[in-house]
């Protein structure tokens, strides 16, 4: 029994080193450059190049591995369970796995998805609909292969779940349509939200856009298939999947063209001009909409002036009496940070220290969200917090007065903020467009602090592996030393979140 469990061991051992050893840098510019040559093709409208090279893709030993490891390791929600109930793939299972989509990529059966449901603000709830690993890998490796096509083709003004654009370029373009040079203070603002979106899109309307041979649209037809409901049976992709959001981009392209607007997924503004008739927009957009299986939800699309001001993706958008232009984070927004804030504080778990620790990520992460925003007064600037956590900190930790200030100090970091500073991305651009110096320094500037500096040191490079900065992983800062309170420059490395995994593992590359 002790010889059987050494041998598992060993087994164990040799699969973690194999996994470790894999080249990654070579297979992530083996599948970038595919991926660029797929987008150019596709803007040449070389329809057979663009088939072949996503046969290349599926093909490819990179993409494969590349995606178990984007699911396994990277994903936000790569611990959560399918249907099946496994959290994590061994070593073993992976490259098992990697076998598994090698032979059977265009003959993948999907298994039944894992029920979640997860409450909206309205109350009411939405069902997340989770795939197991082994499915998400595939859907992984399927969005490979097509994402690249339809970012050749996709809408500018499209910024939601997509490589290389954010929320920001949303705010940057409600700017640029609401300034005062272009009348911003006599324009109408019409809301829109997509009903259902995900649940309600109809599978005919995706597959008949989607550009893809036909043996991948037959494996994503069987993909959506497996988490419709019994009663809406050609409608819905599943909120679980990694590709369900490229999905629904790909069937809602194209509404943008209707009127001068900005879209992040499923939500969407108009600009209404002084004499336009914001009906004749709102019937071209439903018919858009019922040509997808969608609708309007009524309760949430509203007219309303640019000086009465609306919400949108966190910000409250107004144009003063004056004509100037502003954003703040909204009210909604606002009290939820301040309650994430507030739990922090009044924990009595936490000691004083603890407390700053964890109050550091979650203020600056807010800060730095809003940082084109219009945020100074007392209250965006945390002022109040910050007296209150003074005093709960000295009277927790009966600390004197100067080590309470340089605990709220910690807690409560200094983000640098200019108000409409934003520099919104290059028309149809794409990370896919091969300028990874461009997309590199871009992708830069949504970071803040020594993280900034140090990737502006480095060449916006990893320094683990070399490359640069130009796709979606996180950065990581890499403590040299191994001391985490030690935050000097010279013991900090900004390196791919993937690198920081496999540098203290001590292997690859």
């Amino acid at each position: 029994m002790k010889q059987r469990s050494t041998v598992r061991h060993m087994t164990s051992n040799r699969n973690s080193e194999l996994w470790k050893e894999l080249p990654w840098k070579k297979f992530r510019k083996i599948l970038f450059r595919l991926q660029c040559r797929l987008w150019k093709a596709m803007r040449a409208r070389d329809n057979k190049r663009v088939k072949n090279l996503q046969k290349l893709i599926l093909k490819s030993r990179s993409a494969r591995l590349l995606a178990i490891r984007q699911v396994t390791q990277l994903n936000i929600g790569a611990k959560t369970a399918g249907i099946d109930g496994k959290v994590a793939l061994s070593f073993k299972e992976r490259l098992e796995l990697d076998q598994l989509l090698k032979a059977e990529v265009y003959k993948w059966k999907h298994q039944k998805l894992r029920k979640v449901p997860i409450p909206k603000k309205d109350g009411t709830k939405r069902i997340l609909k989770i795939p197991t690993i082994s499915d998400r890998a595939w859907q992984c490796l399927i969005k490979y292969a097509i994402e690249p096509a339809h970012e050749a083709t996709f809408h500018e003004r499209s910024y939601g779940f997509r490589p290389g654009r954010s929320t920001h370029d949303c705010q940057k373009i409600i700017q640029n349509n609401l300034a005062s040079n272009k009348n911003g203070i006599n324009k109408r603002i019409l809301e829109l939200d997509i009903e259902k979106c995900f649940d309600r899109i109809h599978h005919g309307s995706i597959m008949c856009r989607v550009i893809a041979p036909r043996l991948i649209k037959a494996g994503l037809w069987r993909c959506l298939k497996s988490g419709t409901e019994i009663e809406f049976p050609e409608q819905g992709t599943p909120q679980g999947g990694v590709i369900s959001p490229l999905l629904a981009n790909i069937a809602l392209n194209g509404i943008e063209k209707i009127h001068p607007s900005v879209r992040y997924a499923d939500d969407m503004v108009c600009f209404i001009k002084p004499g336009e008739n914001p009906n004749h927009v709102l019937l071209e957009i439903e018919k858009f909409l019922k040509a997808r299986g969608l609708r309007i939800k009524v309760s949430k699309t509203k007219l309303v002036d640019s000086t009465e001001g609306f919400n949108f993706l966190g910000w409250h958008f107004y144009v003063q009496s004056n004509g100037k232009f502003r954003s703040v984070p909204s009210k909604e927004n606002f009290q939820k940070f301040r309650q994430k804030v507030k739990t922090i504080v009044n924990n009595s778990n936490y000691g004083a220290l603890i407390k700053a620790i964890k109050l550091a990520p979650v203020v600056r992460g807010w800060r730095n969200y809003h940082r084109y925003c219009k945020m100074d007064g007392s209250k965006f600037s945390l002022w109040f917090m910050n007296k209150r956590a003074n005093r709960v900190f000295r009277k927790e930790s009966k600390v004197n007065r100067e080590k309470a200030k340089e605990l709220c100090k910690k807690a409560f970091p200094a983000v640098p903020y200019k108000e409409n500073a934003f520099v919104s991305v290059k028309g149809d651009a794409s990370p896919f467009d091969g300028n990874v110096i461009y997309w590199s320094e871009r992708n830069s500037k949504y970071y803040d602090g020594v993280t900034a500096k140090t990737l502006k040191k480095q060449n916006h490079s990893c320094s683990h592996c070399g490359l640069r900065f130009n796709d979606e992983e996180k950065v990581h800062l890499h403590h040299i030393n191994g001391n985490h309170n030690d935050w000097k420059q010279e013991n900090l490395l900004a390196v791919h979140q993937s690198c920081h995994q496999y540098i203290h593992m001590g292997k690859g590359k």
